[in-house]
């Protein structure tokens, strides 16, 4: 049962401080803050909270930052030929271009605040390569990219040089580092060997001092290595350090980067193995990356009556498993979740079982998870699991063991067969919106019940010849390749 903004029954109180009762109740498991958000700086993950590491800057690499400045607020020195990816944590910065291509910021600022610390201290960032290792089937990088670098090789070592970097095979990880003593010698601390693929992102934490050097790969000690003695100079650190690339942007990392932080000190094993865990899901849940998510919405049942039109309905993931004796709500959005269990076999996949208590008979209530926390909610990357009624016990499988599961009611306030919840937490479109189709006259109800998004029109997922839009006019498909294409001679559509 779909409910409309005609129905009277619902209190006005109720509807104004829960949003048209879009989201009723929520079950935590598993999910604790990121460990370093209090050294973020200004930015996403500026709470205060977790170990009393304070980082040197961070750089969250958000699209609506233009001047690519870090959370501390300090522009780069120069760039070029960068990009944003809609991969990662909601957006990654992206080097990966066939001109050079480089960012380069300070080791030290005019105020006296330092970016970088290259004799003791820590780096931690997401890395997504572009590209494939040889051993994974693919080609590499095909050159000696760098992840982190500031000074420069150089082949008698006469300036100074302190470098992550893969190897052309993109089947190993390198820390080395070069001073201006004219040996000719490359001090390799930490050499650790890769199988990454494209667009996977993994975690890379490098701690380094003069006792030690330590490489953790997604959360884990990789390597250790022998004190870091050999490192640049102040003469060479002056221009600054680049990610994702050499000073003259050739040597390039061809990849993704996402959320990287520096520290003065070596963080502990604890701490990155934490991070990793807190951050993971927001990657393997976020939809745009297929190589990494492991959680997508559920399968759709879309329902036609003759007075209601609901374009996600249906089980979805959820497996009924008994009923369940619970109270009633005083009205339909008065629902919660209750009796809850999760566990995590070996494998990783949590099983979660609830009950659905409270609400009203009929109603179908939706059930979405996210494997990340964002403020406000609808921040958040969210899935659908599927709908539930009151009265029903539960079990669902989620492929994450950071995630919250949230309820969502039947509510509906423009009647155009997308729930509020499913508007504001999935669709990103606002659900009181009067308008509820995009400039090519097709209903937004028409790409969620398709799976797409409400924004790609212009998109040809399937690879007929037909974009979305032409797709919805000719009533095919847009995900089904039916061997439907119209084109005329001259290679434009046949269809405006």
């Amino acid at each position: 049962m779909k409910i409309t903004k005609g129905v009277k029954s619902f209190p006005h109180t109720f509807n104004r401080v829960l949003a048209r009762a879009l989201i009723v109740a929520g079950f935590l498991f598993a999910l604790t803050p990121r460990s370093h958000a209090v050294s973020m700086g200004p930015g996403p993950g500026g709470t205060n909270f977790g170990p009393a590491y304070i980082a040197l800057d961070s750089w969250a690499f958000s699209q609506n930052n233009t001047n690519w400045t870090s959370n501390k607020g300090y522009a780069p020195v120069s760039f070029t030929n960068l990009a944003y990816s809609p991969l990662g944590d909601w957006e990654s910065l992206v080097v990966n271009s066939n001109n050079p291509t480089w960012l380069q910021y300070n080791v030290r600022e005019i105020n006296g605040a330092t970016n970088l610390t290259v004799d003791a201290g820590s780096v931690m960032f997401w890395f997504a390569p572009s590209w494939s290792g040889t051993n994974q089937g693919g080609t590499g990088p095909g050159e000696y990219g760098r992840l982190l670098e500031a000074g420069a090789y150089t082949t008698n070592s006469s300036f100074g040089w302190w470098s992550l970097y893969v190897d052309p095979a993109g089947a190993n990880l390198y820390f080395s580092a070069q001073t201006n003593d004219s040996s000719g010698t490359v001090t390799t601390y930490l050499a650790v060997p890769i199988a990454w693929t494209t667009n996977y992102f993994h975690f890379v934490a490098l701690t380094y001092c003069a006792t030690n050097t330590a490489l953790y790969l997604d959360g884990v000690l990789a390597t250790n290595g022998p004190p870091l003695t050999v490192y640049p100079g102040q003469d060479v650190l002056a221009n600054g350090f680049f990610i994702g690339s050499d000073s003259n942007g050739i040597y390039q990392a061809q990849g993704l980067f996402n959320n990287v932080v520096t520290y003065s000190v070596p963080m502990d094993a604890g701490t990155i193995q934490s991070t990793f865990n807190q951050e993971y899901g927001v990657y393997t849940i976020n939809p745009y990356n297929t190589a990494m998510v492991k959680m997508i919405s559920a399968d759709s049942s879309p329902s036609f009556t003759a007075n209601s039109y609901s374009a996600i309905t249906g089980a979805g993931y959820l497996q009924w498993v008994a009923n369940a004796d619970v109270p009633y709500g005083s009205n339909a959005c008065d629902v919660w979740i209750t009796s809850t269990m999760a566990t995590t076999p070996s494998n990783g996949v949590t099983s979660m079982t609830f009950t659905i208590a409270g609400g009203l008979d009929y109603s179908a209530y939706d059930a979405f998870v996210t494997g990340y926390l964002q403020t406000p909610l609808t921040n958040s990357i969210w899935v659908w699991l599927g709908q539930g009624f009151r009265g029903n016990t539960y079990t669902v499988n989620i492929p994450s063991v950071n995630a919250f599961l949230i309820l969502g009611t039947a509510w509906d306030s423009n009647g155009d067969g997308i729930t509020d919840a499913y508007s504001r937490l999935v669709a990103h479109i606002d659900p009181d919106a009067p308008a509820q189709s995009d400039a090519y006259g097709v209903p937004y109800a028409w790409y969620i019940q398709n799976g797409l998004s409400v924004s790609s029109a212009l998109l040809d997922p399937d690879l007929d010849g037909l974009k979305n839009y032409q797709e919805y006019r000719y009533g095919t498909r847009p995900t089904v390749s039916e061997g439907f294409g119209v084109w005329t001679t001259s290679g434009q559509s046949s269809i405006p």
